[in-house]
């Protein structure tokens, strides 16, 4: 019987990394202190892009770079490429096709472009795994997900540029007859607050023909806790379905967007520091590449070995929510 693996995960970083001091000059210059809420959603540094020569699409060719030299593959080993982003650099043609080219891939390889958000690497590395169980040409499959979140932020609001950073992962997913791999997942869709968080604010129609004095991502204020309930649900129907705890989990790689919401897991479960893995203070808010950034560093840290069950967990506007189980 086939199975998908996680064959390696990489990641990639803009070199420049701006500190909380920064942000909080920024709004106090604007009566706005944010020391407790960079607190909250638990921040200290990010990188950030600041030059012209990088954006997310080139973020993602060196993670992809990076991935396959980590696993010891070349590019015409891919049989599939995957580019997750919420900020393409080109809506057409799809930004996949020029991690193709920037790898050597061959012309057998499939590519596409996956937006569903912040939740859209862990949905793309679902759907690829799902495609490969079921097409026996698919060997490999590269997934590569990237936001420049700074380009869109807006200087004016704090959840957005002083939350945000820039970075890619990528992994190579692998079809192998070993024990483990992917397991299963789990969705749940709310579009209640679907027009809380827009960008282009006015929608792409009203900004190309009429243009737009907002630059930045459209943020409006609403319960963030509300996604919580559904999530604690999700968690134990997919575990349920497997016979596992949530204790038995050995890694939790969940979306970066706030400490907190990590916290809250963690305490509604029992579960143990070394189970909860958070890079959020160091990367900032990455958007789709989160969950992966915490994978990177769960298995370069050694708290991820082969065999241990990994859970994957993320938010995207609107709500939607997704989680993933794999057995690493």
């Amino acid at each position: 019987m086939s199975r998908i693996h996680i064959a390696a995960v990489d990641i990639y970083h803009p070199k420049n990394a701006v500190g909380n001091e920064f942000y909080f000059d920024h709004f106090d210059r604007r009566d706005n202190d944010i020391r407790r809420f960079m607190e909250h959603m638990g921040r200290e540094s990010r990188y950030v892009i600041d030059n012209d020569e990088e954006n997310g699409l080139t973020m993602g060719i060196e993670a992809a770079k990076k991935v396959l030299a980590k696993a010891g593959l070349q590019g015409s080993d891919i049989d599939m490429i995957v580019f997750s982003t919420q900020v393409p650099e080109t809506t057409f043609p799809v930004n996949a096709l020029y991690i193709h080219a920037a790898i050597g891939a061959d012309s057998h390889a499939m590519v596409l472009d996956s937006n569903a958000n912040c939740a859209g690497m862990v949905v793309a590395v679902d759907h690829a795994s799902r495609y490969m169980l079921t097409s026996p040409d698919i060997r490999r499959a590269l997934i590569v997900g990237s936001d420049y979140n700074t380009l869109v932020s807006d200087p004016e609001s704090a959840i957005t540029y002083a939350n945000y950073g820039d970075a890619a992962a990528a992994v190579i997913l692998e079809r192998s007859e070993a024990e483990g791999g992917f397991i299963d997942s789990i969705y749940h869709t709310d579009p209640v607050n679907r027009d809380f968080i827009r960008y282009p604010a006015e929608g792409m129609a009203k900004t190309v023909k009429h243009g737009s004095d907002a630059k930045g991502i459209l943020w409006l204020p609403f319960e963030a806790h509300a996604a919580m309930p559904p999530t604690f649900a999700m968690f134990e129907k997919l575990l349920g379905r497997h016979g596992l705890t949530p204790q038995e989990v050995g890694s939790y790689c969940l979306s970066q967007f706030s400490l907190e919401n990590v916290l809250k897991i963690q305490r509604q479960y029992g579960l143990n520091d070394e189970q909860m893995v958070y890079v959020g203070d160091r990367f900032g808010y990455t958007g789709t590449s989160s969950p992966f950034i915490a994978l990177h560093e769960a298995v370069e840290t050694g708290r991820v070995k082969r065999g241990d069950h990994v859970l994957f967990w993320s938010i995207g506007s609107g709500f939607q929510l997704v989680a993933m189980l794999f057995r690493y």
